[in-house]
């Protein structure tokens, strides 16, 4: 969109396409330290928005005003920050949470949902449900191969028939038609840990005839099967026979047995790109991670068939003790059980926020046998304390790490949830870029901005330039924080004086606004 710009008394004259017309800017933010999302360093400028998007980027003359005038002295101006990993689908189309608070106050503009291969096969519908809710940030959906195999073949072990696989690329054709950014898989979940390379290949070759991406939830992060460097592969593998961008999302080295190998799954990514292979990455900064007691403790094996299934092998003399054994060897690689904090249980409130090493020694058994017991009990997701630093800086400092949050939109009191529902992109800046430089602002920032929007193919987003859509925030690096503990989640970020989506302003002074912009995107046209 090229513009020029001149003044007209209190009016600007805004050539757009060829037309020059006189009016006032919807929107001037002045004086502000612009980092455009690029990685290059910041500049002062002045920004000017209308009809939702940049017009100016500049100097603009102290009689230039805008219908709304925001003195950005001493604040920094970046692209409103992009989540390519977010579970935050499910609050937004409900409604009570579609205000997204937390999701505001870190800077987050646009959030990626239906991660991990997970999410409603009925894209359409979801949409319909978004828009009905009149979400504050833009929406964006990928399809989710676990809800995809499982809507054609239930929770089945075995590999898919020609006719259902048949089946399966039609429903990621019409996700795509609809207008999904790509395919998300999660094959260390059941039914997807059911699933072979090739099943992702076929499927990611749907989505990539559309120009979407390939986002997966590997198989295996730490050593439970193929173990961490052969899992990344998996993903090269799908992104090289499929042709299009493969994601190891929320990157990690999981658990003490794997801790280092983030130096030969760098290597192992660094030579897939410099053979043209489009791989990247997408971290979240914290050494814990978050997923249900079931999936990180229980063989594979004793999930097939659903629920039903899985409590009468747990009552089974015979299949008991083998699924035991399994699960002492999980919690050993996940730390042990004091490494193990409970975010919810589905019956007993009571051990929400604990230890699972406390919860055994106040029922007098041991840890593993109280993880069955709150399995069989309805379960209960966890937050699991399993990653090094070491591993977690040398992903960050990668150009094709992205950040993302993997969060979920929770309410005020609901649960105890992972810290990073409410602070990853702030801590990231905070931590990493400021108290203890491992990235310089502007990189840091591009990671969450303009190298997700060039990744997951989100046209004139991620970026300060005229033309953009005016997805902004504006914050005070002297108090931008992330808030949110493990043992105190539900706390908001600060730092974030404004926040604006397609020019409108969602957040002012570090509060949220009734004026909800979002979009839920789409592939095929940006609104």
């Amino acid at each position: 969109m090229p513009l020029n710009l001149r003044r007209a008394g209190s009016l600007v004259l805004v050539l757009v396409a060829g037309v020059l017309r006189a009016e006032p800017f919807d929107l001037v933010i002045r004086g502000a330290r612009v980092i455009d999302g690029t990685g290059a360093p910041w500049i002062y400028a002045d920004v000017a928005v209308k009809d939702g998007r940049i017009v100016h980027l500049g100097r603009l003359g102290k009689d230039v005003r805008g219908t709304r005038d925001v003195d950005a002295a001493g604040l920094y101006l970046a692209p409103g920050f992009i989540d390519p990993h977010s579970h935050a689908g499910p609050a937004l189309g409900r409604g009570a949470l579609a205000g997204a608070e937390p999701l505001l106050t870190q800077g987050i503009t646009t959030v990626f949902i239906n991660p991990d291969g997970g999410g409603p096969v009925d894209l359409a519908a979801q949409r319909r449900r978004l828009e009905q809710q009149r979400p504050a940030v833009h929406v964006a959906q990928l399809i989710g191969h676990n809800s995809i195999r499982t809507e054609v073949m239930g929770l089945a072990d075995r590999e898919p028939t020609p006719d259902e696989l048949e089946r399966m690329k039609a429903l990621v054709r019409v996700a795509m038609e609809q207008g999904a950014f790509g395919l998300s898989a999660g094959p260390f979940y059941t039914p997807g840990n059911f699933s072979k390379t090739s099943e992702h290949v076929v499927l990611a070759e749907v989505a990539a005839g559309f120009e979407g991406v390939y986002q997966s939830h590997i198989r295996d992060e730490g050593d439970y099967s193929i173990g961490l460097v052969a899992a990344v592969e998996e993903v090269i593998t799908v992104s090289r026979s499929a042709r299009l961008p493969g994601i190891v999302t929320h990157i990690k080295a999981l658990g003490p047995r794997v801790w280092g190998q983030s130096t030969e799954v760098v290597r192992r990514i660094d030579r897939a790109r410099s053979e043209g292979v489009e791989v990247f990455a997408d971290q979240y900064p914290y050494e814990a991670s978050s997923t249900s007691l079931s999936a990180a403790l229980l063989p594979p094996w004793s999930m097939e068939g659903g629920v039903g299934a899985l409590q009468k092998r747990l009552a089974d003399r015979e299949a008991l003790p083998l699924i035991r054994t399994t699960m002492l060897e999980n919690l050993e690689r996940r730390g042990g059980p004091n490494a193990i904090q409970l975010r919810n249980h589905r019956e007993d409130t009571t051990v929400e926020g604990k230890r699972l090493d406390e919860v055994a020694r106040a029922r007098g058994v041991e840890p593993v046998d109280a993880a069955i017991a709150l399995i069989r009990a309805g379960g209960a997701d966890i937050v699991s304390f399993n990653m090094h630093e070491d591993d977690i800086r040398r992903f960050m400092v990668q150009p094709w790490t992205m950040t993302c949050s993997d969060g979920d939109l929770v309410a005020v009191g609901d649960g105890v949830p992972h810290p990073r529902s409410y602070g990853p992109f702030p801590r990231k800046l905070r931590r990493y870029a400021v108290d203890t430089p491992l990235l310089t602002l502007e990189r840091a920032v591009h990671s969450m901005t303009g190298l997700t929007a060039t990744v997951m193919r989100v046209r004139d987003r991620g970026v300060i330039r005229p033309g953009a859509w005016a997805d902004l925030v504006l914050f005070d690096l002297a108090t931008l924080a992330d808030r949110a503990t493990y043992e105190n989640p539900h706390q908001l970020s600060t730092g974030m004086r404004h926040v604006f989506v397609n020019g409108v302003e969602a957040l002012t002074d570090g509060r949220v606004t009734d004026l909800r912009a979002g979009r839920v995107l789409s592939r095929l046209s940006a609104p």
